[in-house]
Order: C-alpha cells, then structure tokens, then sequence
C-alpha cells in the first residue's frame, strides 16, 4: 500500500497526469511540485492524505483550491503553495508584501481549519483565532482589466526624478580635488570603548 507519492515533470494535461491517484486511497503525503498544474487541478477523493505539496505551479485562484480540497483531503494538516500566484510572496512578485502574505495565511487557515503547517511554517494559536473571527473577509479580490482599459491607458514609465529634470547633455557637476587628508585621529567612532575592552 502506497503511502508516500512524489509527481514531478512538466505535464501537459492535469487530468491525464493525476487521473491514476484514484488507485491511491490510502495515500498520505503527495508531492506535485514543479508540475504547472493550473487552477483545472482535480484531485480524487483522498480521505487519509495528510501531507499535500503544489510548489511552484500555476495556481491562480485560491478560493477554488481551498474548497476542493476541503471537499477531498478532509485529513489534510499540512499545504504548501509557494511559488504560485495564488500564494503571495514578496520573493515571487515585488507587488507583494508581508500583509499580503498575512491575508492569504488568515484566508487558508478559515477554509482549511485543520492544518498544523501552511508553506514550512507552523501554524499559530494567534492565527487560528484570527481565521475564525476575520478569515472570511481575508480574500483578495482583484478587478480583471477589461481589454478597453487596457489599450485606452498610456504606459508609464516610473523615473525617480522630478519631471522637470534637466536633459543629459545639460548638466552643470564640478569636479574637484579635496586638500583634507584623513588620518583618523579625530575619529568619534571608538569613543565609546574603554582602554580596558580592546
């Protein structure tokens, strides 16, 4: 009996490369990572699996996830995701930041209640409270740029300098040679420290 199963490769279609895990009731850990499974992910019913890893895919919606594993792997207590856009990550996407990532922690942990670890770190009696009290309002939700936005928007270009800059060939620097020699004797940076401690 197959307890432990490791996925891994690039996949063309999810069904077909997951169709045969229905053999695998008694599973418990599963390890899909690095196989750009996207939000068509189906997983069979897999009452014992505990241990569920979808590292580095291509999951973009998270409340249709968490609701199907919720329906499937009723046993599960620990779920990675990192690497996803679904999981917000300042590592993965600059526009992310710790708040965010706080959010999708908050969401998961009110739609899958029973997991002890979410992405390598142990989940908290502080964040299960929260879940329970705030969990539902924790979803992200983004508008979809409609194709009109889209083409009717100039594209900015972000500089940190003041618009009315000067242009390159017009600058006015002064290049100079200093006479001051530093020795370091008048150095306030050890004037904390006693003759005794060096």
């Amino acid at each position: 009996m197959e307890k432990y199963l490791s996925l891994s490769g690039n996949h063309s279609s999810n069904k077909r490369s997951l169709e045969g895990l229905s053999a695998f009731r008694s599973l418990e850990e599963l390890i899909l990572d690095n196989n750009q499974l996207g939000d068509d992910l189906v997983l069979p019913e897999l009452p014992r699996l505990h241990t569920l890893t979808l590292n580095k895919n291509r999951i973009t919606d998270l409340e249709y996830l968490l609701d199907h594993l919720a329906e499937v792997t009723p046993a599960l207590e620990y779920l990675s995701l990192l690497g996803n856009v679904a999981c917000p990550n300042e590592l993965v996407s600059l526009e992310k930041d710790e708040e965010d990532y706080k959010r999708y922690r908050c969401f998961v942990l009110y739609k899958l209640p029973n997991l002890k670890f979410l992405d390598a770190q142990k989940v908290t009696r502080q964040e299960r409270e929260e879940a329970l009290v705030r969990g539902a309002f924790m979803k992200v939700v983004k508008p979809k740029a409609s194709s009109e936005d889209v083409a009717g928007s100039p594209e900015l270009h972000y500089t940190p300098l003041p618009s009315a800059s000067r242009e390159l060939t017009s600058h006015q620097g002064v290049l100079g040679k200093c006479r001051y020699i530093y020795y370091g004797k008048n150095s306030e940076g050890n004037r904390f420290i006693r003759d005794d401690q060096l």
